[in-house]
Protein backbone atom coordinates (compact mmCIF):
# COMPACT_ATOMS: atom_id res chain seq x y z
CA UNK A 1 0.00 0.00 0.00
CA UNK A 2 1.23 3.49 -0.82
CA UNK A 3 1.88 6.17 1.78
CA UNK A 4 -1.29 7.55 3.30
CA UNK A 5 -2.25 10.83 4.89
CA UNK A 6 -1.29 9.28 8.26
CA UNK A 7 2.13 9.01 6.66
CA UNK A 8 1.75 11.60 4.02
CA UNK A 9 -0.46 14.54 4.97
CA UNK A 10 -1.74 14.18 1.44
CA UNK A 11 -1.06 16.93 -1.07
CA UNK A 12 -3.06 18.86 -3.63
CA UNK A 13 -6.26 17.46 -5.05
CA UNK A 14 -6.94 15.99 -8.46
CA UNK A 15 -8.86 17.76 -11.19
CA UNK A 16 -11.52 16.64 -13.61
CA UNK A 17 -10.12 15.64 -16.98
CA UNK A 18 -6.60 14.94 -15.76
CA UNK A 19 -4.41 12.24 -17.25
CA UNK A 20 -2.86 9.61 -15.02
CA UNK A 21 0.38 11.61 -15.00
CA UNK A 22 -1.46 14.79 -14.10
CA UNK A 23 -3.24 12.82 -11.39
CA UNK A 24 0.18 12.00 -10.03
CA UNK A 25 1.09 15.66 -10.01
CA UNK A 26 -2.08 16.60 -8.20
CA UNK A 27 -2.41 14.13 -5.36
CA UNK A 28 -0.40 13.43 -2.24
CA UNK A 29 2.93 11.72 -2.85
CA UNK A 30 2.14 11.77 -6.54
CA UNK A 31 4.23 14.73 -7.46
CA UNK A 32 7.08 14.70 -9.95
CA UNK A 33 10.54 15.27 -8.53
CA UNK A 34 11.82 17.17 -11.58
CA UNK A 35 12.00 20.89 -10.90
CA UNK A 36 11.45 23.74 -13.30
CA UNK A 37 14.16 25.91 -11.86
CA UNK A 38 17.68 26.83 -12.75
CA UNK A 39 18.61 27.77 -9.19
CA UNK A 40 21.52 26.34 -7.24
CA UNK A 41 20.88 24.92 -3.79
CA UNK A 42 24.37 24.14 -2.63
CA UNK A 43 24.97 24.44 1.08
CA UNK A 44 27.34 27.20 2.07
CA UNK A 45 27.48 30.99 1.88
CA UNK A 46 24.77 33.49 2.53
CA UNK A 47 24.07 34.19 -1.14
CA UNK A 48 22.14 37.12 -2.59
CA UNK A 49 22.77 40.80 -2.13
CA UNK A 50 22.52 42.49 1.22
CA UNK A 51 21.66 45.96 -0.03
CA UNK A 52 17.88 45.86 0.12
CA UNK A 53 16.34 46.97 3.43
CA UNK A 54 13.81 44.58 4.94
CA UNK A 55 11.26 44.40 7.73
CA UNK A 56 12.42 43.36 11.16
CA UNK A 57 13.41 39.80 11.92
CA UNK A 58 10.65 37.38 12.94
CA UNK A 59 9.38 37.32 16.49
CA UNK A 60 7.91 34.14 17.85
CA UNK A 61 4.40 33.69 19.13
CA UNK A 62 3.47 32.34 22.55
CA UNK A 63 5.32 29.38 24.00
CA UNK A 64 3.85 25.93 23.91
CA UNK A 65 3.35 23.76 26.95
CA UNK A 66 6.11 21.36 27.89
CA UNK A 67 6.44 18.12 25.96
CA UNK A 68 5.04 19.23 22.65
CA UNK A 69 6.23 21.31 19.69
CA UNK A 70 9.71 22.88 19.70
CA UNK A 71 8.10 26.12 18.56
CA UNK A 72 8.84 27.74 21.92
CA UNK A 73 12.56 27.67 21.15
CA UNK A 74 13.08 31.21 19.82
CA UNK A 75 15.91 31.50 17.29
CA UNK A 76 18.57 34.14 17.41
CA UNK A 77 17.72 37.23 15.35
CA UNK A 78 18.54 36.70 11.69
CA UNK A 79 21.45 38.63 10.18
CA UNK A 80 20.81 41.29 7.56
CA UNK A 81 22.72 39.18 5.04
CA UNK A 82 19.73 36.82 5.20
CA UNK A 83 16.80 39.17 5.73
CA UNK A 84 18.13 41.78 3.30
CA UNK A 85 19.09 39.48 0.44
CA UNK A 86 17.92 40.27 -3.09
CA UNK A 87 16.38 37.46 -5.09
CA UNK A 88 17.90 37.01 -8.54
CA UNK A 89 14.72 36.20 -10.44
CA UNK A 90 15.32 34.62 -13.84
CA UNK A 91 13.76 32.36 -16.46
CA UNK A 92 12.85 28.95 -15.04
CA UNK A 93 14.64 25.99 -16.56
CA UNK A 94 13.24 22.57 -17.30
CA UNK A 95 14.63 19.22 -16.26
CA UNK A 96 14.93 15.85 -17.94
CA UNK A 97 11.41 14.97 -16.78
CA UNK A 98 9.66 18.36 -16.54
CA UNK A 99 9.56 21.08 -19.19
CA UNK A 100 10.11 24.73 -18.31
CA UNK A 101 6.81 26.44 -17.45
CA UNK A 102 7.08 29.33 -19.92
CA UNK A 103 7.98 32.99 -20.00
CA UNK A 104 5.27 33.94 -17.50
CA UNK A 105 7.26 32.32 -14.71
CA UNK A 106 10.41 33.34 -12.88
CA UNK A 107 12.57 31.29 -10.53
CA UNK A 108 15.06 32.23 -7.82
CA UNK A 109 16.90 30.79 -4.84
CA UNK A 110 16.39 32.08 -1.30
CA UNK A 111 19.17 31.46 1.22
CA UNK A 112 17.92 30.42 4.65
CA UNK A 113 19.77 29.26 7.76
CA UNK A 114 20.10 25.50 7.84
CA UNK A 115 19.73 25.71 11.62
CA UNK A 116 17.74 28.67 12.93
CA UNK A 117 19.45 28.30 16.30
CA UNK A 118 22.69 29.20 14.47
CA UNK A 119 21.52 31.78 11.93
CA UNK A 120 25.02 32.90 10.94
CA UNK A 121 26.11 29.36 10.14
CA UNK A 122 25.50 27.22 7.07
CA UNK A 123 22.63 28.11 4.78
CA UNK A 124 20.35 26.12 2.51
CA UNK A 125 19.02 27.18 -0.86
CA UNK A 126 15.24 27.18 -1.20
CA UNK A 127 13.84 27.11 -4.74
CA UNK A 128 11.09 29.69 -5.42
CA UNK A 129 8.82 30.34 -8.39
CA UNK A 130 6.52 33.27 -9.11
CA UNK A 131 4.18 34.83 -11.63
CA UNK A 132 3.76 38.54 -11.08
CA UNK A 133 0.36 40.19 -10.72
CA UNK A 134 -1.49 41.01 -13.93
CA UNK A 135 -3.68 43.64 -12.34
CA UNK A 136 -3.37 47.36 -11.85
CA UNK A 137 -0.32 47.90 -9.69
CA UNK A 138 -2.29 50.24 -7.44
CA UNK A 139 -4.61 47.34 -6.53
CA UNK A 140 -1.78 44.90 -5.84
CA UNK A 141 -1.97 43.41 -2.34
CA UNK A 142 1.39 41.66 -2.31
CA UNK A 143 2.53 38.07 -2.68
CA UNK A 144 0.26 35.06 -2.20
CA UNK A 145 2.36 32.10 -1.07
CA UNK A 146 1.22 28.53 -1.80
CA UNK A 147 2.05 25.16 -0.26
CA UNK A 148 0.42 22.15 -1.90
CA UNK A 149 1.00 19.60 0.82
CA UNK A 150 2.65 16.22 0.98
CA UNK A 151 4.69 17.02 2.96
CA UNK A 152 7.08 16.86 0.06
CA UNK A 153 5.10 18.44 -2.76
CA UNK A 154 7.10 20.61 -5.14
CA UNK A 155 5.48 24.00 -5.29
CA UNK A 156 7.82 24.91 -8.15
CA UNK A 157 6.26 22.12 -10.22
CA UNK A 158 2.68 22.47 -9.08
CA UNK A 159 1.97 26.19 -9.09
CA UNK A 160 2.28 26.53 -12.89
CA UNK A 161 0.15 23.40 -13.32
CA UNK A 162 -2.67 24.84 -11.21
CA UNK A 163 -2.22 28.50 -12.13
CA UNK A 164 -5.31 28.72 -14.40
CA UNK A 165 -7.60 28.19 -11.42
CA UNK A 166 -5.84 31.03 -9.58
CA UNK A 167 -6.25 33.55 -12.42
CA UNK A 168 -8.66 35.65 -10.37
CA UNK A 169 -6.20 35.81 -7.48
CA UNK A 170 -3.43 36.89 -9.80
CA UNK A 171 -5.30 40.12 -10.49
CA UNK A 172 -4.11 41.44 -7.11
CA UNK A 173 -1.30 39.10 -6.05
CA UNK A 174 2.02 37.84 -7.25
CA UNK A 175 1.56 34.06 -7.14
CA UNK A 176 4.55 32.50 -5.34
CA UNK A 177 5.42 28.96 -4.32
CA UNK A 178 8.50 27.07 -3.21
CA UNK A 179 10.08 23.70 -2.61
CA UNK A 180 10.35 23.33 1.17
CA UNK A 181 13.71 22.35 2.62
CA UNK A 182 14.46 18.71 1.80
CA UNK A 183 12.12 18.75 -1.22
CA UNK A 184 13.12 18.51 -4.89
CA UNK A 185 15.27 21.53 -5.87
CA UNK A 186 15.65 22.61 -2.21
CA UNK A 187 18.15 19.85 -1.50
CA UNK A 188 15.58 17.10 -1.89
CA UNK A 189 16.12 14.06 0.29
CA UNK A 190 16.77 10.82 -1.63
CA UNK A 191 16.99 7.63 0.39
CA UNK A 192 17.25 4.79 -2.16
CA UNK A 193 17.62 4.16 -5.85
CA UNK A 194 15.06 3.09 -8.44
CA UNK A 195 15.90 -0.61 -8.27
CA UNK A 196 15.58 -0.62 -4.50
CA UNK A 197 12.31 1.28 -4.73
CA UNK A 198 10.80 -1.20 -7.18
CA UNK A 199 12.02 -4.11 -5.08
CA UNK A 200 10.35 -2.58 -2.02
CA UNK A 201 6.99 -2.68 -3.82
CA UNK A 202 7.05 -6.43 -3.33
CA UNK A 203 7.08 -5.98 0.45
CA UNK A 204 3.76 -7.05 1.96
CA UNK A 205 2.37 -4.02 3.77
CA UNK A 206 -0.18 -6.18 5.59
CA UNK A 207 2.17 -8.95 6.77
CA UNK A 208 0.58 -12.29 7.64
CA UNK A 209 3.65 -14.30 8.69
CA UNK A 210 6.71 -13.75 10.84
CA UNK A 211 8.88 -13.65 7.72
CA UNK A 212 6.69 -11.00 6.07
CA UNK A 213 6.65 -8.97 9.27
CA UNK A 214 10.43 -9.12 9.52
CA UNK A 215 10.81 -8.01 5.90
CA UNK A 216 8.35 -5.15 6.44
CA UNK A 217 10.25 -3.65 9.37
CA UNK A 218 13.68 -4.36 7.88
CA UNK A 219 12.67 -2.36 4.82
CA UNK A 220 11.67 0.55 7.08
CA UNK A 221 15.03 0.40 8.85
CA UNK A 222 16.94 0.25 5.56
CA UNK A 223 15.01 3.23 4.20
CA UNK A 224 15.90 5.34 7.24
CA UNK A 225 19.55 4.34 7.01
CA UNK A 226 19.59 5.39 3.37
CA UNK A 227 18.12 8.77 4.27
CA UNK A 228 20.69 9.33 7.00
CA UNK A 229 23.58 8.33 4.76
CA UNK A 230 22.60 10.56 1.85
CA UNK A 231 21.02 13.55 3.62
CA UNK A 232 23.46 13.83 6.52
CA UNK A 233 22.91 16.84 8.75
CA UNK A 234 19.98 18.03 6.63
CA UNK A 235 17.83 15.14 7.91
CA UNK A 236 17.52 16.91 11.28
CA UNK A 237 16.51 20.24 9.73
CA UNK A 238 13.49 19.58 7.51
CA UNK A 239 10.77 20.09 10.11
CA UNK A 240 7.48 21.93 9.72
CA UNK A 241 8.61 24.52 12.29
CA UNK A 242 11.69 25.29 10.17
CA UNK A 243 9.53 25.47 7.04
CA UNK A 244 7.27 27.98 8.81
CA UNK A 245 10.30 30.08 9.74
CA UNK A 246 11.40 29.85 6.09
CA UNK A 247 8.00 31.24 5.04
CA UNK A 248 8.42 34.23 7.30
CA UNK A 249 11.85 34.85 5.83
CA UNK A 250 10.24 34.67 2.38
CA UNK A 251 7.68 37.22 3.51
CA UNK A 252 10.41 39.63 4.54
CA UNK A 253 12.56 39.17 1.45
CA UNK A 254 9.52 39.51 -0.82
CA UNK A 255 8.81 42.84 0.89
CA UNK A 256 5.45 42.01 2.51
CA UNK A 257 4.42 43.26 5.94
CA UNK A 258 1.99 40.34 6.31
CA UNK A 259 1.94 36.78 4.99
CA UNK A 260 -0.92 36.00 2.60
CA UNK A 261 -1.09 32.27 2.05
CA UNK A 262 -3.04 29.36 0.64
CA UNK A 263 -2.20 25.97 2.13
CA UNK A 264 -3.60 22.68 0.87
CA UNK A 265 -3.70 19.47 2.94
CA UNK A 266 -0.38 19.27 4.85
CA UNK A 267 -0.06 22.91 3.81
CA UNK A 268 -2.88 23.63 6.29
CA UNK A 269 -0.76 22.24 9.11
CA UNK A 270 2.15 24.34 7.94
CA UNK A 271 -0.12 27.39 7.82
CA UNK A 272 -1.43 26.71 11.31
CA UNK A 273 2.09 26.39 12.70
CA UNK A 274 3.01 29.66 11.00
CA UNK A 275 0.04 31.39 12.63
CA UNK A 276 1.14 30.06 16.02
CA UNK A 277 4.73 31.21 15.57
CA UNK A 278 4.02 34.56 13.91
CA UNK A 279 0.49 35.70 14.83
CA UNK A 280 1.37 39.35 14.34
CA UNK A 281 2.23 38.91 10.66
CA UNK A 282 -0.76 36.75 9.70
CA UNK A 283 -2.48 38.40 6.75
CA UNK A 284 -5.07 36.42 4.80
CA UNK A 285 -4.55 32.69 5.31
CA UNK A 286 -6.82 30.20 3.51
CA UNK A 287 -6.46 26.57 4.60
CA UNK A 288 -8.12 23.96 2.34
CA UNK A 289 -8.35 20.16 2.92
CA UNK A 290 -7.49 20.50 6.56
CA UNK A 291 -5.23 18.22 8.59
CA UNK A 292 -6.61 17.62 12.08
CA UNK A 293 -4.03 19.21 14.42
CA UNK A 294 -5.53 17.71 17.57
CA UNK A 295 -4.49 14.07 17.03
CA UNK A 296 -1.23 12.16 16.80
CA UNK A 297 -0.04 9.36 14.55
CA UNK A 298 -2.65 6.80 15.55
CA UNK A 299 -5.42 9.38 15.38
CA UNK A 300 -4.35 10.46 11.88
CA UNK A 301 -4.32 6.85 10.73
CA UNK A 302 -7.80 6.26 12.16
CA UNK A 303 -9.10 9.47 10.58
CA UNK A 304 -7.78 8.41 7.20
CA UNK A 305 -9.09 4.88 7.42
CA UNK A 306 -12.50 6.41 8.05
CA UNK A 307 -12.08 9.04 5.34
CA UNK A 308 -11.02 6.69 2.56
CA UNK A 309 -13.69 4.18 3.49
CA UNK A 310 -16.29 6.95 3.44
CA UNK A 311 -15.14 7.98 -0.05
CA UNK A 312 -15.23 4.36 -1.23
CA UNK A 313 -18.75 3.95 0.19
CA UNK A 314 -19.82 7.07 -1.70
CA UNK A 315 -18.33 5.68 -4.91
CA UNK A 316 -20.11 2.35 -4.46
CA UNK A 317 -23.42 4.00 -3.66
CA UNK A 318 -23.02 6.18 -6.75
CA UNK A 319 -22.75 2.99 -8.80
CA UNK A 320 -25.84 1.53 -7.15
CA UNK A 321 -23.87 -1.01 -5.11
CA UNK A 322 -24.50 -1.56 -1.41
CA UNK A 323 -21.35 -0.15 0.24
CA UNK A 324 -20.98 -3.02 2.71
CA UNK A 325 -21.34 -5.63 -0.01
CA UNK A 326 -19.04 -3.78 -2.39
CA UNK A 327 -16.37 -3.28 0.26
CA UNK A 328 -16.44 -6.98 1.15
CA UNK A 329 -15.95 -7.86 -2.51
CA UNK A 330 -13.02 -5.46 -2.89
CA UNK A 331 -11.45 -6.74 0.33
CA UNK A 332 -11.81 -10.30 -0.99
CA UNK A 333 -10.11 -9.29 -4.24
CA UNK A 334 -7.20 -7.81 -2.30
CA UNK A 335 -6.83 -10.99 -0.26
CA UNK A 336 -6.68 -13.03 -3.46
CA UNK A 337 -3.96 -10.72 -4.73
CA UNK A 338 -2.09 -11.17 -1.46
CA UNK A 339 -1.96 -14.90 -2.19
CA UNK A 340 -1.48 -14.65 -5.95
CA UNK A 341 -0.65 -11.37 -7.74
CA UNK A 342 -2.14 -10.66 -11.16
CA UNK A 343 -0.17 -10.36 -14.40
CA UNK A 344 -0.04 -7.04 -16.27
CA UNK A 345 0.82 -5.94 -19.78
CA UNK A 346 4.19 -4.62 -18.59
CA UNK A 347 5.32 -7.99 -17.29
CA UNK A 348 5.24 -6.75 -13.70
CA UNK A 349 2.73 -8.10 -11.23
CA UNK A 350 -0.12 -6.39 -9.38
CA UNK A 351 0.04 -7.42 -5.73
CA UNK A 352 -2.25 -6.51 -2.86
CA UNK A 353 -0.30 -3.41 -1.85
CA UNK A 354 -0.13 -1.95 -5.35
CA UNK A 355 -3.81 -2.69 -5.97
CA UNK A 356 -4.76 -0.89 -2.75
CA UNK A 357 -2.71 2.08 -3.89
CA UNK A 358 -4.41 2.06 -7.28
CA UNK A 359 -7.82 2.09 -5.60
CA UNK A 360 -6.90 4.89 -3.23
CA UNK A 361 -5.62 7.27 -5.88
CA UNK A 362 -8.99 7.30 -7.62
CA UNK A 363 -10.78 8.39 -4.46
CA UNK A 364 -9.09 11.79 -4.41
CA UNK A 365 -11.55 13.17 -6.94
CA UNK A 366 -14.92 12.07 -8.25
CA UNK A 367 -13.72 12.51 -11.83
CA UNK A 368 -11.41 9.53 -11.24
CA UNK A 369 -14.21 7.12 -10.30
CA UNK A 370 -14.58 5.73 -13.86
CA UNK A 371 -10.90 4.76 -13.74
CA UNK A 372 -11.60 2.83 -10.53
CA UNK A 373 -14.51 1.03 -12.17
CA UNK A 374 -12.30 -0.05 -15.09
CA UNK A 375 -9.50 -1.11 -12.80
CA UNK A 376 -11.71 -3.25 -10.59
CA UNK A 377 -13.53 -4.86 -13.54
CA UNK A 378 -10.27 -5.73 -15.27
CA UNK A 379 -8.77 -7.10 -12.07
CA UNK A 380 -11.79 -9.35 -11.55
CA UNK A 381 -11.14 -10.65 -15.08
CA UNK A 382 -7.52 -11.43 -14.22
CA UNK A 383 -5.78 -8.33 -15.67
CA UNK A 384 -3.99 -6.01 -13.25
CA UNK A 385 -2.73 -3.50 -15.84
CA UNK A 386 -5.15 -0.67 -15.13
CA UNK A 387 -4.76 -0.70 -11.34
CA UNK A 388 -0.98 -0.97 -11.68
CA UNK A 389 -0.91 2.12 -13.90
CA UNK A 390 -2.83 4.05 -11.23
CA UNK A 391 -0.47 2.82 -8.52
CA UNK A 392 2.54 3.84 -10.61
CA UNK A 393 1.11 7.33 -10.96
CA UNK A 394 0.64 7.55 -7.20
CA UNK A 395 4.15 6.23 -6.61
CA UNK A 396 5.63 8.68 -9.14
CA UNK A 397 7.03 5.95 -11.39
CA UNK A 398 7.52 6.71 -15.06
CA UNK A 399 7.37 4.24 -17.94
CA UNK A 400 11.16 3.79 -17.83
CA UNK A 401 11.08 2.63 -14.23
CA UNK A 402 12.38 5.87 -12.72
CA UNK A 403 10.85 7.05 -9.46
CA UNK A 404 10.50 10.52 -8.04
CA UNK A 405 11.60 11.32 -4.51
CA UNK A 406 8.48 12.96 -3.11
CA UNK A 407 7.83 10.03 -0.78
CA UNK A 408 11.42 10.26 0.48
CA UNK A 409 11.02 13.92 1.40
CA UNK A 410 7.61 13.21 2.85
CA UNK A 411 8.87 10.55 5.20
CA UNK A 412 11.85 12.64 6.26
CA UNK A 413 9.65 15.62 7.15
CA UNK A 414 6.82 13.73 8.84
CA UNK A 415 9.15 11.51 10.90
CA UNK A 416 11.20 14.50 12.06
CA UNK A 417 7.98 16.22 13.12
CA UNK A 418 6.37 13.26 14.85
CA UNK A 419 7.90 11.82 18.00
CA UNK A 420 5.30 9.02 18.19
CA UNK A 421 6.80 5.62 17.49
CA UNK A 422 3.99 3.09 18.08
CA UNK A 423 5.33 -0.39 18.74
CA UNK A 424 4.57 -3.51 16.73
CA UNK A 425 2.42 -4.72 19.61
CA UNK A 426 0.49 -1.44 19.54
CA UNK A 427 -0.13 -1.78 15.79
CA UNK A 428 -1.40 -5.32 16.24
CA UNK A 429 -3.68 -4.20 19.05
CA UNK A 430 -5.20 -1.61 16.70
CA UNK A 431 -5.91 -4.14 13.96
CA UNK A 432 -9.44 -5.18 14.92
CA UNK A 433 -10.60 -1.61 15.41
CA UNK A 434 -9.11 -0.45 12.11
CA UNK A 435 -10.61 -3.37 10.20
CA UNK A 436 -13.96 -2.41 11.68
CA UNK A 437 -13.54 1.14 10.42
CA UNK A 438 -12.43 0.02 6.95
CA UNK A 439 -12.36 -3.56 5.68
CA UNK A 440 -10.41 -2.33 2.64
CA UNK A 441 -7.87 0.14 4.05
CA UNK A 442 -7.86 -0.40 7.82
CA UNK A 443 -5.35 -3.21 8.16
CA UNK A 444 -2.65 -1.48 6.14
CA UNK A 445 -3.13 1.76 8.03
CA UNK A 446 -2.86 -0.02 11.37
CA UNK A 447 0.47 -1.56 10.35
CA UNK A 448 1.57 1.82 9.07
CA UNK A 449 1.35 3.40 12.52
CA UNK A 450 4.36 1.30 13.52
CA UNK A 451 6.09 0.95 10.18
CA UNK A 452 6.30 4.46 8.77
CA UNK A 453 8.84 5.89 11.24
CA UNK A 454 10.16 2.58 12.55
CA UNK A 455 13.80 2.84 13.64
CA UNK A 456 14.02 6.37 12.25
CA UNK A 457 17.55 7.79 12.65
CA UNK A 458 16.53 11.20 14.09
CA UNK A 459 14.11 11.84 16.98
CA UNK A 460 10.73 13.43 16.41
CA UNK A 461 9.75 16.84 17.76
CA UNK A 462 6.07 16.82 18.75
CA UNK A 463 3.06 14.70 19.60
CA UNK A 464 0.90 17.01 17.48
CA UNK A 465 1.45 20.54 16.14
CA UNK A 466 0.57 23.63 18.13
CA UNK A 467 -1.56 25.90 15.94
CA UNK A 468 -3.02 28.10 18.67
CA UNK A 469 -2.93 31.72 17.49
CA UNK A 470 -5.36 33.73 19.62
CA UNK A 471 -3.86 37.08 18.57
CA UNK A 472 -3.85 36.40 14.83
CA UNK A 473 -6.15 37.86 12.19
CA UNK A 474 -9.04 35.61 11.06
CA UNK A 475 -7.96 32.48 9.17
CA UNK A 476 -10.33 30.84 6.66
CA UNK A 477 -10.56 27.05 7.16
CA UNK A 478 -12.24 25.09 4.34
CA UNK A 479 -13.52 21.53 4.85
CA UNK A 480 -15.06 19.09 2.35
CA UNK A 481 -17.51 16.51 3.70
CA UNK A 482 -16.35 13.89 1.16
CA UNK A 483 -12.60 14.39 1.59
CA UNK A 484 -10.86 10.99 1.91
CA UNK A 485 -7.33 12.08 2.82
CA UNK A 486 -8.05 14.89 5.27
CA UNK A 487 -11.50 14.02 6.62
CA UNK A 488 -13.96 16.83 7.11
CA UNK A 489 -13.92 16.73 10.91
CA UNK A 490 -10.36 18.11 10.91
CA UNK A 491 -11.54 21.49 9.63
CA UNK A 492 -13.62 22.25 12.71
CA UNK A 493 -10.82 21.07 14.97
CA UNK A 494 -8.31 23.31 13.20
CA UNK A 495 -10.68 26.28 13.53
CA UNK A 496 -11.13 25.57 17.24
CA UNK A 497 -7.40 25.12 17.85
CA UNK A 498 -6.56 28.40 16.12
CA UNK A 499 -8.77 30.15 18.66
CA UNK A 500 -12.11 31.88 19.06
CA UNK A 501 -12.56 34.56 16.42
CA UNK A 502 -9.48 33.36 14.51
CA UNK A 503 -10.54 30.08 12.89
CA UNK A 504 -13.49 30.66 10.53
CA UNK A 505 -14.91 27.46 9.02
CA UNK A 506 -16.38 27.10 5.53
CA UNK A 507 -17.96 23.74 4.61
CA UNK A 508 -18.46 22.25 1.15
CA UNK A 509 -20.74 19.25 0.76
CA UNK A 510 -18.72 17.67 -2.02
CA UNK A 511 -16.42 14.81 -2.99
CA UNK A 512 -12.66 14.63 -3.28
CA UNK A 513 -9.59 16.05 -1.63
CA UNK A 514 -10.00 19.79 -1.22
CA UNK A 515 -12.73 22.26 -2.12
CA UNK A 516 -11.33 25.36 -3.82
CA UNK A 517 -11.27 24.94 -7.60
CA UNK A 518 -13.22 21.68 -7.41
CA UNK A 519 -16.42 22.92 -9.04
CA UNK A 520 -18.23 24.88 -6.32
CA UNK A 521 -18.82 28.50 -7.30
CA UNK A 522 -19.93 29.13 -3.73
CA UNK A 523 -16.57 27.97 -2.33
CA UNK A 524 -14.52 29.77 -4.95
CA UNK A 525 -16.44 33.02 -4.57
CA UNK A 526 -16.18 32.93 -0.77
CA UNK A 527 -12.44 32.17 -0.78
CA UNK A 528 -11.76 34.80 -3.43
CA UNK A 529 -13.71 37.44 -1.50
CA UNK A 530 -11.63 36.65 1.60
CA UNK A 531 -8.27 36.71 -0.17
CA UNK A 532 -8.97 39.62 -2.51
CA UNK A 533 -11.25 41.86 -0.44
CA UNK A 534 -10.70 40.68 3.13
CA UNK A 535 -14.38 39.75 3.48
CA UNK A 536 -14.73 37.17 6.24
CA UNK A 537 -17.70 34.79 5.89
CA UNK A 538 -19.91 33.73 8.75
CA UNK A 539 -18.24 30.96 10.75
CA UNK A 540 -20.01 27.72 9.78
CA UNK A 541 -21.12 28.81 6.31
CA UNK A 542 -22.10 25.81 4.15
CA UNK A 543 -21.79 25.47 0.37
CA UNK A 544 -23.66 22.55 -1.19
Amino acid sequence: MAPQESRARAGARTRAGTTVRALALATAVMLTAGLVTGCSDADGGDGGDAAKPSPSSPADGPSRSAGSSPSAAAPTALPSSVTGQRLDWGRCKGTASTPAPGSDWQCATLRAPLDYARPTGSTIGLALIRATSRGDGRARIGSLLFNFGGPGASGVDLLPAFAPQYAKLRERYDLVSFDPRGVAASRGVRCRGDRETQAAEAIDLTPDTAAEESAYFKDATDFGKGCAQQAGRLLGHVSTVEAARDMDLMRQVLGDDELHYMGVSYGTELGGVYAHLFPGTVGRLALDAVVDPSVGRVGHAENQARGFQRALDNYLAFRGIDPKTGSREIAALLKRLDAKPLPTASGRELNESLATTGIMVTLYHKASWPALTRGLRNAEKGDGTALLALADAYNDRDTNGRYGTTTHSQRAISCLDDKARPSVARAKALMARFRGISPVFGEGMAWDTAGWCHDWPVPGQWENPDVSAPDAAPVLVVGNTGDPATPYEGARRMADELGTGVGVELTWKGEGHGAYGSGSSCVDTTVNAYLLEGRIPRDGKVCS
